[in-house]
């Protein structure tokens, strides 16, 4: 069982959400705006969030999305949108959200979701990287905190979501060879069984690039054949 929190508007639509979460079985903590959602936020501890984006009132769900993120940075965020243009999908996912449903949906999946959500969020941690070109590297401008989705990146504790540590997990583990998209997507797939979103990947490469800013290390574009972790030319030359 987990503690969810339900931010939704539409009443009809908010309780039925409860119940079904509620019969998964979870606990349902349900708010119809974003005051009430962060009323209740600062109030408790959540294990995943549905979050529709067209809340009512001074602020949205893309708002409250970066609110809540910066509080809670690797809490699993799904977001309900009735629209269905690609570029509010991947807003969406940019500000920091991990998977998405678009409105009209069957509860079935939304429950398939969050359970896939849920379970990523228990994996166990990657194993000491060991890579040959990190391993010639300062380790602590880069490491992946075994036990949480959480990183040091130039000597300061970051935290991800759980696509991004899985990512840059896998990243660092292949350090200085290329990891090709294919290989990305059969790990997150044999982790949880749920397929790769459109686009979703580059979201998320985009994502840990920012973060990676000022650590030394940086994800080059292998055009045609994927990603490949490596070392800041200056960094490599003080090495």
């Amino acid at each position: 069982m987990a503690r969810l929190l339900v931010v939704e508007d539409d009443e009809l639509l908010r309780d039925a959400l409860a119940a079904q979460l509620a019969h998964a079985p979870h606990e349902v903590v349900a708010a119809a705006n974003a005051r009430e959602a962060i009323d209740v936020f600062q109030a408790g501890r959540y294990e995943a969030v549905v979050l529709d984006l067209g809340l009512p009132g001074g602020m949205d769900g893309l708002e409250l999305l970066d609110w809540m993120r910066q509080r809670a940075p690797a809490l699993p965020v799904l977001i309900l949108t009735a629209r269905d243009g690609i570029e509010d999908r991947v807003m969406g996912l940019k500000r920091g959200a991990d998977d998405y449903l678009t409105k009209p949906f069957e509860m079935s999946e939304l429950l398939a979701r969050i359970g896939s959500l849920l379970r990523r969020s228990q994996l166990p941690a990657y194993a000491p990287f060991t890579g040959a070109s990190f391993a010639r590297a300062d380790a602590s401008a880069l490491r992946v905190e075994a036990g949480m989705p959480r990183a040091w990146i130039a000597g300061k504790a970051t935290e991800l979501t759980q696509r991004e540590w899985e990512l840059l997990g896998l990243l660092i583990a292949h350090a200085g060879h290329v990891v090709s998209r294919e290989a990305v997507v059969a790990a997150w797939q044999s982790n949880d069984g749920e397929p790769l979103q459109s686009n979703a990947l580059e979201v998320y490469v985009h994502r840990l690039r920012r973060k990676l800013t000022d650590s030394g290390w940086s994800i080059r574009n292998i055009r045609g054949l994927g990603y490949m972790l490596e070392q800041d030319k200056t960094t490599a030359l003080k090495a």
